[in-house]
């Protein structure tokens, strides 16, 4: 498949309205909200800012850049979905990566219907960040692109469940978003030659966030 159309199948499959249920999660920022931690565009931009290069996106790129590598052989796919979940930093954390990628494994079967079903009839659960990174891998999207494409899909759902939580206008979201390419670049790129001995992150207060957030009194989203 050439460039242009195996790029068009990665815009489809990171689009908003794919149906992996990205809508649903928070990623912690619904406890940050209510604590006031973050409360303006200025707080979010920090907040995410941290979460991509010291939290889970940076460990979302390793591991999608190592299953777009591995995406032939099923042995290493597992081995990395096992050290996915084993990493994961709370019950909601887990939650959150399976429930997308099982739901992004189950959507894309019209692309692909059996290297992710044999994945997944070898692990059970598999982490968004595996599954993006071993479909691409399979379509022939350049690892790259998917590396950067995942990454700003993250933190374009991130800022859409802030903009109906803080609440922000639409206009103030867009301006964090656009703030936050230069972050999206440089881990894209510092992600290139991480090994999977990488894994590992230092974004404590996020990872607090989504643990308080499973005993939050009232909740709209799901982590």
């Amino acid at each position: 498949m050439d460039d242009l159309a195996a790029n068009l199948r990665l815009l489809a499959w990171l689009s908003p309205a794919f149906p992996t249920g990205g809508f649903a999660y928070s990623h912690g920022l619904e406890w940050a909200v209510e604590q006031r931690e973050i409360h303006d565009a200025n707080t979010l931009f920090a907040w995410l800012a941290d979460v991509l290069r010291h939290g889970t996106g940076r460990s979302d790129a390793i591991l999608l850049r190592h299953a777009h590598h591995a995406h032939a052989c099923l042995d290493t796919l597992a081995e990395i979905t096992e050290l996915a979940l084993a990493t994961s930093a709370s019950r909601e954390r887990r939650a959150e990566a399976v429930g997308q990628g099982n739901a992004f494994a189950a959507a894309t079967r019209p692309w692909n219907d059996t290297m992710l079903r044999n994945l997944a009839a070898r692990v059970g659960d598999i982490p968004y960040a595996v599954a993006v990174g071993a479909l691409a891998g399979h379509a022939g999207i350049a690892q790259d692109f998917a590396a950067a494409g995942l990454l700003q899909a993250f933190a374009a759902n991130l800022i859409s469940a802030a903009v109906r939580l803080v609440p922000l206008g639409q206009t103030a979201g867009l301006s964090v978003l656009a703030r936050l390419e230069p972050v999206l670049a440089a881990v894209a790129t510092e992600t290139r030659t991480a090994t999977l001995d990488d894994l590992g992150g230092c974004c404590f207060r996020s990872d607090l966030a989504a643990m308080r957030h499973e005993t939050q009194y009232t909740r709209l989203f799901r982590s």
